[in-house]
C-alpha cells in the first residue's frame, strides 16, 4: 500500500514543483524581450504547459509534439528564435526517456517535430541564425536529454535487478539451509534403519530361538517372549520414528509400497500384472562379491521411478529395460515409447520432476551418474552405477550436485543482472559518448560560423566615414577581412547601379539579434553606391 502511494504521490509532486519552475523561466525571458506578444509568448504557452506536463505521464509523446510547437513559435519572433520554452523541451524529453517509450517510437516523434520546425523556418523565411538555431538546438534538447533520461531508468532498473538478486541469493541460501537440514535428517533416518533397526531384528531373532531351548523354565520363557514382544515394538516404533524423519515423499511411497528384498524381476512382474508392456533384458553378472545393498537398492529405485513415470506420462506405451553388468559397472537403461492413440495421460497435478531429483540423488549418493532426456516419441533414463560403493565415500556426501543447466538458481538471475548491466552501460555510452561527439560537431560548426560572422562586420561609425566617389584603396584598411556569406536572396535582388558589382558586410557581431546588412556597389575600384539592407541578416 506504502509504495502503490509513493508511485502515485511522487509524479504529481514532481508536477506541481515542475510548472512554477519553467513559468519562472519564461517570465524571465518575457522580460528581457518587452517586445514579445503577452498572449502568444507568455499566457498561452503557461497554459500548454500546465497541461502538458501531467499529460505527459500519460500521452509523453504528445506532451514532446506540445512544447515543441512552443518552442517553434519562437522562429515566427522579428528579433531572436531562442525562447525559454527550450527549456520545457528538454525537459520533456528527459521525462520521455525515463518512460516506457521505446526508441522505435521516440526517434519518428523526434524525427516529425524536427520537420514541423525546418518546415516552419522556410515558410517564415529564416535567416542564417534562424537555420542554424534549428538545425542544434532543437535535435540538442530533443535528443541529449532523451539519452540521459534512457540512460537514468538503465541505471535504476540496474540497482532494482541488484537488489532483486541480493534477495535472490538470500533465499537459495535459506534453501540451501533447508536442504542440509533435511540431509541431515534423512541420514540420522537412515543410520537408525540401517543399524540400529537392524541390531533390534538380530536381538528378536536371538530371543525366540532360546525360547525353544529345552533347558528353560516355564517362567524364562514367559520373559523371554515379553523381551521379544518388547524388542519388536521397539522395531515397530523405530520405523515410525524413520518415517517421520523422512521427508522425502518418494521415500516414504517406495518403503511403504516396496516389498522387502523384492529384485527387478518382481518389480517388472508386478508392472506387467498391472498392465505395462516391459521387457526386460539383463547382461552379464555383477564382479564377486556382487552388488553392494544401496547399489542394488539404486538399480531398484531407477527401474522403479521410470517404470511410474511410463505409466503415468506414456499409458499403454511399450517400455524395455536393459541392466548391464561389466568391468564393475552396472548401467540401467529404460526407455519408453509414445502414449498410444487415445490413452490420455493423467490430467491431475504434475509432480514437479521431485521424483528424478530423489533419484537423481540417490544415484549421485553411491558414486553414479543420471541421465533423463526425451528420446524419439518417448522418454529415456540412463544410469551407471558402480557395482560396490567406494569405502572412503561417505554414503550421503555433503558435495553440492551441480546445478541443472537453465535452472533459474543457476542462471536466471545472472542472466537478468548481466542484461540489466549491458543495457545501463550502452545507454551510458549513448548518454555520455553520443551527445559528447554531437556537441563537438555543433561547437565545431559553430566556432566556424562565428568565425566567419565576426570577420565579415563592418563597424557603423567607418561606414558612416565612407564617401561616394571613394577609391577602395582609400578605405580597405577599415573593411572586415570577408564579405557575409550568407546573404539572402532578396538582399541580392534589390536594385543596383548598372554595371556595378555589390558587396555585403553585417553591421553587428551579434549571431542571435536583429542586424542589418551594409551594401557597398563599386565600378572597377570606385565607390559608387552604399545603402542599408533592413535585417534580421540579410531580410
Amino acid at each position: 500500500m506504502k509504495s502503490e502511494a509513493r508511485t502515485v504521490v511522487g509524479p504529481v509532486v514532481r508536477d506541481i514543483a515542475l510548472w512554477p519552475a519553467l513559468a519562472w523561466i519564461a517570465l524571465v525571458w518575457f522580460v528581457g524581450h518587452p517586445d514579445s506578444s503577452v498572449a502568444l509568448e507568455l499566457a498561452l504557452p503557461l497554459l500548454v504547459l500546465a497541461v502538458a506536463i501531467p499529460g505527459g505521464r500519460r500521452w509523453p509523446v504528445a506532451a514532446v509534439f506540445a512544447v515543441n510547437a512552443l518552442c517553434a513559435l519562437g522562429l515566427a519572433h522579428p528579433v531572436t528564435p531562442a525562447n525559454a520554452y527550450i527549456v520545457a523541451l528538454a525537459v520533456s524529453a528527459y521525462l520521455l526517456g525515463t518512460g516506457p517509450t521505446t526508441p522505435r517510437r521516440a526517434l519518428p516523434v523526434f524525427g516529425a517535430c524536427l520537420a514541423v520546425d525546418l518546415a516552419l523556418t522556410a515558410a517564415l523565411g529564416g535567416g542564417a541564425v534562424w537555420w542554424y538555431y534549428t538545425l542544434t538546438a532543437f535535435p540538442l534538447a530533443l535528443l541529449v536529454p532523451w539519452l540521459f533520461g534512457r540512460y537514468w531508468q538503465a541505471q535504476l532498473a540496474f540497482v532494482r535487478g541488484g537488489w532483486q538478486r541480493a534477495q535472490l541469493l538470500e533465499r537459495q541460501q535459506r534453501l540451501v539451509a533447508e536442504q542440509a537440514r533435511l540431509r541431515e535428517r534423512n541420514r540420522i533416518a537412515a543410520d537408525m534403519h540401517d543399524s540400529l533397526g537392524h541390531e533390534l531384528s538380530l536381538i528378536a531373532l536371538r530371543a525366540g530361538a532360546l525360547e525353544l531351548s529345552p533347558t528353560l523354565t516355564g517362567q524364562d520363557r514367559e520373559d523371554l517372549g515379553a523381551l521379544r514382544a518388547a524388542v519388536s515394538d521397539a522395531v515397530g516404533h523405530l520405523r515410525d520414528t524413520v518415517g517421520v524423519l523422512r521427508d522425502d515423499e518418494g521415500d516414504r511411497a517406495t518403503a511403504g509400497t516396496t516389498p522387502p528384498a523384492e529384485s527387478v524381476e518382481q518389480l517388472v512382474g508386478r508392472a506387467r500384472e498391472s498392465g505395462v508392456t516391459v521387457d526386460l533384458r539383463r547382461d552379464g553378472t555383477p564382479a564377486p562379491p556382487g552388488l553392494s545393498p544401496l547399489v542394488d537398492r539404486a538399480v531398484h529405485r531407477v527401474v522403479q521411478e521410470s517404470l511410474t513415470n511410463a505409466a503415468k506420462h506414456a499409458p499403454g506405451g511399450a517400455v524395455r529395460v536393459r541392466i548391464t553388468h561389466k568391468g564393475g559397472v552396472t548401467g540401467i537403461r529404460v526407455t519408453n515409447s509414445a502414449p498410444l492413440a487415445g490413452r490420455l495421460t493423467p490430467s491431475g497435478p504434475e509432480s514437479g520432476g521431485r521424483g528424478l531429483t530423489g533419484l537423481r540423488e540417490r544415484v549421485r549418493v553411491v558414486g553414479g551418474t543420471l541421465r533423463a532426456v526425451p528420446y524419439g516419441n518417448g522418454f529415456e533414463v540412463v544410469a551407471t552405477l558402480p557395482d560396490r560403493v567406494s569405502q572412503d565415500r561417505p554414503r550421503n556426501a555433503e558435495q553440492e550436485p551441480e546445478p541443472e543447466p537453465g535452472s533459474e538458481s543457476s542462471s536466471e538471475s545472472v542472466r537478468q543482472l548481466t542484461t540489466a548491466r549491458r543495457r545501463a552501460r550502452l545507454r551510458f555510452a549513448a548518454a555520455f559518448v553520443v551527445p559528447g561527439g554531437f556537441g563537438l560537431v555543433i561547437l565545431g560548426s559553430a566556432a566556424y560560423a562565428g568565425v566567419q560572422l565576426a570577420t565579415c562586420v563592418l563597424r557603423p561609425a567607418d561606414y558612416a566615414q565612407l564617401q561616394v566617389g571613394q577609391d577602395r584603396a582609400e578605405f580597405a584598411n577599415v573593411l572586415p577581412a570577408r564579405q557575409f556569406p550568407y546573404v539572402s536572396d532578396s538582399a541580392k535582388d534589390r536594385p543596383r547601379p548598372a554595371g556595378a558589382t555589390c558587396a555585403f558586410y553585417r553591421s553587428s557581431g551579434s549571431l542571435l539579434d536583429q542586424v542589418d546588412v551594409y551594401r557597398l556597389c563599386y565600378t572597377d575600384s570606385r565607390l559608387i553606391s552604399k545603402d542599408v539592407v533592413p535585417g534580421p541578416d540579410s531580410g
